[in-house]
């Protein structure tokens, strides 16, 4: 395995077993699941109704035949997200990842513009492939300076820069358009592409824009014929819990959002809906071989299904508070810079004690913390300092309160030991 691939913890764990909301590792110890396999293990472990949906497409015989055939699973997939999407005339192109789905939505976006010009958001992270990292406005994840696209960044995520410090939301959102104008009129020619955005960065530290901005920008871009593409691999059905898209919290409609991740519980499966007359533009052959194959589909309806007839939505937006709430007094401890969430999405930034600079240190340490509690999170950041936490939307009032408690006594016990 390439030495890139990091692990979490001084001694990694194997996840061998799962049921529910927890995870159990080679050593039988067992952890209640905070991070959901980066958000993708949506609905939880060893669902009946997913299950059984794989195993009726397995007992068929046939786990692939690729998009040259029709795909009846694929097809009833493809109109539920349309219909969800709320895009006029949507259709949808099924991938096997979310970086998968951005690469398809900025070639769709490259194609209508006939321009390699594309704009992102600073902080951002939209997948690891060529084009993918080129739009990521993250230099943690970015490997190299060579470039398929040509990238201009926007602000959105950074109000404790030196020039927006102390801004509310208004004055922001005023200050971002304002430098969205000016990079328009100083650096990007006049068929520009698209822009690519996460309502809340998912790598980036679940830091997100003001709910606003992005329609503000929208505004700015339906000027000059520039499209919207909303990255929802992170934050799509339901999981901010006031919106069913991410992109709901700003009040708009892109043109195209690209979606993974939790969609297949566990299963790969990716894409991309857009405007039909979008998606419908490229001019050459298309065929996924993977993307969309029936075991995934099943899969993946029988997940959404369980998201609308639970509405998990709606559980989002209840827990949400009962976790928040309980973090948000960490914010006065020296090590902690800062607690932000949006439905079940959470985040904490820990900093060094002395300079209050970003410590991936104490994040780590942290881990190590919560681990010994039972519970199992994540982190990431700009910085590496940021704690994330994204638990399946099927969790439980208490295990919303348990896994709060562990965290707060873990990043106490932390803070303790680094005064």
């Amino acid at each position: 395995m390439p030495s890139w691939l990091s692990l979490y913890y001084d001694e990694p764990i194997e996840i061998t077993g799962g049921k529910g909301n927890r995870v159990t590792d080679a050593a039988g110890e067992t952890y209640l699941d905070f991070f959901a396999g980066i958000l993708t293990n949506m609905i939880g472990y060893d669902v009946a109704e997913v299950r059984e949906a794989v195993e009726r497409q397995l007992a068929k015989g046939v786990v692939h035949t690729s998009t040259l055939y029709l795909l009846r699973g694929q097809v009833e997939l493809a109109e539920k997200i349309a219909r969800l999407s709320g895009i006029p005339g949507a259709k949808v192109f099924f991938t096997n990842s979310g970086t998968e789905a951005n690469e398809t939505a900025l070639l769709l976006a490259t194609v209508a513009r006939r321009s390699d010009e594309v704009l992102a958001m600073r902080g951002s992270y939209h997948g690891r492939s060529f084009g993918t990292i080129a739009v990521t406005g993250n230099k943690g994840w970015k490997n190299s300076s060579l470039s398929p696209l040509n990238v201009h960044y926007l602000h959105g995520t950074d109000r404790e820069l030196p020039a927006f410090r102390g801004m509310d939301d208004a004055a922001y959102i005023e200050a971002c358009v304002a430098d969205l104008r000016d990079v328009l009129a100083t650096a990007v020619t006049d068929d520009a592409a698209c822009l690519i955005a996460e309502p809340v960065q998912g790598v980036g530290g679940f830091t997100m824009a003001p709910d606003g901005l992005l329609a503000a920008y929208k505004e700015v871009l339906d000027e000059h014929g520039i499209l919207f593409i909303s990255d929802e691999v992170q934050t799509g059905w339901g999981r901010t819990g006031s919106s069913f898209w991410g992109i709901g919290n700003h009040g708009v409609v892109p043109d195209a959002l690209t979606f993974a991740k939790g969609i297949g519980n566990g299963f790969a499966i990716g894409g991309v809906v857009a405007r039909g007359d979008l998606m419908d533009g490229l001019t050459a052959n298309g065929v996924s071989t993977f993307g969309g194959n029936p075991v995934s589909t099943a899969a993946a309806n029988a997940t959404l299904d369980y998201v609308l007839d639970h509405d998990l939505q709606a559980n989002a937006a209840r827990l949400g508070p009962v976790v928040l709430d309980g973090l948000t007094p960490l914010a006065s401890l020296p090590t902690v810079g800062g607690v932000r969430g949006k439905g079940l999405m959470f985040a904490v930034d820990m900093v060094d004690p002395g300079t209050g600079a970003p410590s991936p240190k104490l994040a780590g340490a942290v881990l190590e913390e919560t681990r010994r509690r039972g519970l199992l999170i994540g982190k990431g950041g700009l910085r590496g300092n940021v704690l994330r936490m994204a638990p399946p939307l099927t969790l439980t009032e208490e295990e919303a309160r348990e896994g709060r408690d562990a965290l707060v006594e873990a990043v106490r016990a932390v803070d303790a030991a680094a005064r």
